[in-house]
């Protein structure tokens, strides 16, 4: 939120803002330049000519939890409810590449996800949905090869082949190591098989999104806006040299990268940085690696709102927040959209609370008339400073970065982990002096807050999961899973693509933690340095 001291005040980014503006603000600015048309270079008005004027955007709900068959419902719901694609939140086991009945997973299967741990349980996450009629996004990282494989096996089952198939995974496994910590592999192994995946997909599941590269953890972890665009797009940037070092045409894969925002309350610092973000990308994408279909220039991201705004105090304050975050979304370009729902600051959320959540998406598409006009903010004096604003910022981090030697080099240096914490720390101070208001929390707080009863996840789930695997296990061919987890450990110590022998590994029912087991044994793990 904007801050208050004195009389002066500033961004999230700690840029000022100004209580007027007028042309002055704007003085020797080049409207063509910094502009142009929507659809067109250098794509700050937005992606595509038309934007929201021909469809709205797509209402992506984000959910999972508990096992396969109570996700699948959820998405049933969702989907009767009218949202366009799903979203699916994996367990932190499934996340880390472990099965449910690993020592180390105890205690958080199912908890914020869904617990996928072989085919079996995807077949039934996904049972009863036609996979060539809805795209579906997947949170995961580390282990997303495996994920899209289990989904591409679920569809031949289903009879879709994979070029029907639409989606993405996230597969940014950069910013696991600057802000979320759910890698596994060293991050020359996990660039390695990120290029794998690139081309396992342009030749397998052409529409498919490979990289969902993500800023929104990154700010969840309390980035500033400037930041969170910066090192979102450095490690774009990375990706991309990995692929062209690979021998990949970058016009051959860029097209299918995709990005990951978080939207705030501070709206026009939020579509300042939308737009900021899609200019930035596209002079990287044609100065640095000579990409010439315009669609390699076009940065198109989803976005969820701001979940580390949320608060437990007064819940239902917490619709509001998220009509306002959706909005700053919208207004700023997105080209997808999770809503969150009041509660999750308490728990999971109820079917009601996703419900209103998917409602509030419809009402800005519907009731509002913000999709009658393509990037209304244009020409706006104190939105085009900003966006000027937030792109001069983030692109001085972004040399910083580079002078570090790229995005990895400066993660073990921890330079992005360290600029984070530091506005982290920035942004508890001020709501702990009062000086960031918080509504409910460090004003306007009640006597006594109204109780509240939150959806739980059934502990049981752990066990149940335990004994599905230990039917797979005696139900499934032994030596074809040794066989093929063989083939995977070859692949991993050699150069060929790791994805073609995982899909037979996966495909003889072994499990998520057997296969990342394999790669563990020739990669290794990642182990954080305590240098920084």
């Amino acid at each position: 939120m904007a801050r208050e001291s004195g009389s002066a005040r500033s961004t999230e980014s700690g840029l000022p803002i100004e209580p007027v503006y007028g042309p002055q603000a704007l003085e020797g600015w080049d409207p063509a330049g910094k502009l142009g048309e929507p659809g067109a270079y250098p794509f700050t008005r937005g992606v595509y000519p038309t934007m929201y004027t021909g469809r709205p955007w797509t209402m992506r709900q984000y959910a999972g939890f508990g096992t396969a068959t109570e996700s699948n419902a959820r998405y049933k719901q969702l989907i009767a409810n009218g949202t366009m694609g799903l979203s699916v939140a994996f367990d932190l086991p499934t996340q880390m590449g472990h099965d449910s009945d690993a020592p180390i997973a105890h205690g958080e299967v199912g908890k914020v996800g869904v617990a996928i741990d072989s085919v079996d349980d995807m077949r039934v996450l996904f049972g009863g949905i036609p996979l060539d009629k809805v795209s579906t996004s997947m949170t995961i990282n580390a282990p997303a090869a495996l994920l899209l494989l289990l989904y591409q096996l679920v569809a031949e089952e289903q009879g879709v082949p994979a070029d029907k198939l639409t989606g993405t995974i996230q597969n940014d496994v950069l910013k696991e190591y600057i802000a979320r910590g759910t890698y596994i592999f060293p991050p020359k192994p996990s660039l390695r098989l990120i290029a794998d995946i690139f081309k396992y997909c342009r030749a397998e599941i052409p529409k498919w999104n490979t990289i969902s590269i993500s800023g929104y953890h990154m700010a969840e972890a309390g980035a500033s806006p400037a930041q969170e665009i910066a090192f979102t797009l450095a490690d774009g940037i990375e990706y991309v040299r990995t692929a062209v070092a690979a021998g990949m045409d970058v016009d051959d894969f860029a097209p299918r990268l995709s990005f990951f925002f978080v939207a705030r309350t501070t709206i026009l610092e939020e579509v300042a940085k939308f737009r900021a973000a899609r200019r930035i990308w596209a002079r990287v994408m044609r100065e640095e690696f000579g990409a010439k279909n315009p669609k390699s220039l076009m940065l198109r991201f989803h976005t969820q709102t701001a979940g580390v705004q949320l608060t437990a105090q007064q819940p239902e304050v917490n619709l509001v927040r998220v009509a306002v975050q959706g909005l700053g979304a919208v207004l700023g370009g997105t080209q997808s959209l999770h809503t969150n729902s009041f509660d999750e600051a308490i728990a999971l959320p109820t079917d009601k609370s996703a419900r209103l959540a998917l409602r509030t998406q419809q009402v800005l598409a519907y009731e509002t008339d913000v999709t009658a006009t393509v990037d209304p903010f244009a020409g706006s004096y104190v939105v085009e400073k900003m966006t000027d604003d937030v792109e001069a910022a983030a692109v001085e981090l972004m040399r910083k970065v580079e002078d570090l030697g790229g995005a990895v080099n400066a993660i073990e240096h921890g330079f992005q982990k360290n600029e984070i914490e530091r506005s982290a720390y920035r942004i508890a101070q001020e709501t702990d002096s009062g000086e960031r208001v918080v509504v409910g929390v460090n004003r306007f707080q009640l006597d006594a807050e109204e109780p509240y009863e939150p959806l739980r996840v059934d502990p049981a789930i752990e066990a149940q999961q335990a004994e599905r695997l230990a039917k797979l296990r005696a139900e499934r061919d032994q030596q074809a899973v040794d066989s093929a987890l063989a083939a995977l450990r070859k692949a991993a110590e050699g150069e060929d693509n790791v994805l073609y022998p995982m899909k037979d590994a996966l495909k003889a029912r072994a499990t998520v933690g057997e296969v990342c087991n394999a790669l563990r044994g020739i990669w290794g793990t990642y182990v954080p340095s305590d240098a920084f």
